[in-house]
């Protein structure tokens, strides 16, 4: 009967020490609109104190759960903590007294960085890449993709112990060009801090590039009307057809249709051109040709065309700096691809 102290101690411990378990990494739950963690009740935990490990006010929580305030929580209870402007970062804003914590997406099948961006507040694809350390040609099912940061005060949440404020925010400052830090080796599926990051924080993934649209063509009094029979386009990229152009081969297939457009930040600094496209392998690079300007770009296959009405009758969609340097600006326009 004396060891049954010790023994109750003992497994007091290691319930404690499995419920903490789930801080390890956060899975982001929902879709745009309504991102939540799930958090595991486990002993001596009430509203106050899951509160201030997710930084969020306790009756807010209480009310996001369809539950009152005054409702004591349970042992194993799970809750839906929602991500907020408060609590939850994508672009490596915080407060000084805040850390930033790694927020975590596990890629599924048929997943690519276009459709994780729009589920996860538009994040931008670049940002989701400098995270991570990966292009989009290398995101595959079971990858442990951070997808934003929860932010949490340093000095009242246990999670914070889980993040590195000067790591993260050097990590949030993606430029258009992604691949500088990208390993060339194969992507071991579990996005972590670098921790020989010494630069300072530079916040940038919340800026859009300066030319974000390309306009259709505007004729003026002055202007003869054959001078407007393609569309202008402002501080349109010259990349003489993008930088991919080099690793396209030519495997003699081919397909006509309409193209439309998707915005990206890659593409008007480096003239790396991207395109979703089905059947169609990532990674290939296509030749996109415009018969109406007479001009071809070079892309490279992200994924495919997304699933919603705004694709139908769609062959391909490119990224709109690529459309740009075809001289396009409107919605939909004729392309011949080939691969």
């Amino acid at each position: 009967m004396r060891l049954q102290a010790p023994v109750l101690l003992l497994m007091s411990c290691l319930i404690v020490k499995l419920g903490w378990s789930q801080s390890d990494e956060l899975t982001v739950q929902g879709q745009t609109g309504k991102l939540y963690l799930e958090h595991t009740v486990v002993a001596k935990e009430n509203w106050y104190s899951v509160g201030r490990l997710y930084n969020i006010n306790p009756k807010e929580l209480a009310t996001y759960n369809h539950l009152t305030f005054a409702q004591p929580l349970d042992i194993g209870q799970v809750l839906q903590v929602p991500l907020t402007t408060v609590n939850f970062s994508q672009d490596g804003k915080k407060l000084a007294a805040e850390t930033l914590v790694p927020v975590i997406h596990v890629v599924q099948e048929k997943e690519w960085l276009y459709r994780i961006s729009v589920n996860y507040n538009k994040v931008p694809i670049p940002a989701l890449e400098k995270w991570n350390h990966v292009t989009g040609d290398q995101v595959h099912p079971g990858l442990h993709l951070i997808v934003g940061y929860l932010k949490v005060k340093t000095a009242l949440s246990a999670l914070a112990a889980a993040g590195t404020p000067a790591q993260v925010g050097a990590r949030v400052s993606a430029q258009a060009d992604s691949s500088s830090t990208v390993s060339s080796g194969n992507d071991s599926g579990a996005a972590k801090p670098v921790a020989a990051v010494t630069k300072k924080p530079v916040v940038t993934v919340a800026q859009k590039p300066v030319v974000t649209v390309t306009p259709k063509p505007v004729v003026t009094v002055a202007q003869k009307p054959a001078v407007v029979t393609q569309p202008s386009v402002v501080s349109a990229p010259q990349f003489n057809g993008g930088k991919f152009k080099g690793e396209f081969s030519d495997g003699g297939k081919s397909v006509s249709g309409q193209a439309g457009i998707f915005k990206s930040t890659s593409g008007w600094q480096d003239g790396k051109y991207y395109a979703l496209i089905n059947t169609v392998p990532v990674g290939t690079i296509v030749k996109v040709s415009d018969p109406a300007t007479g001009k071809s770009i070079y892309a490279k296959v992200l994924g495919q065309l997304p699933e919603m009405k705004e694709s139908a009758g769609l062959t391909i969609r490119v990224s709109n700096a690529a459309a740009a340097e075809l001289g396009e600006g409107d919605a939909r326009f004729g392309v011949d691809v080939s691969y």
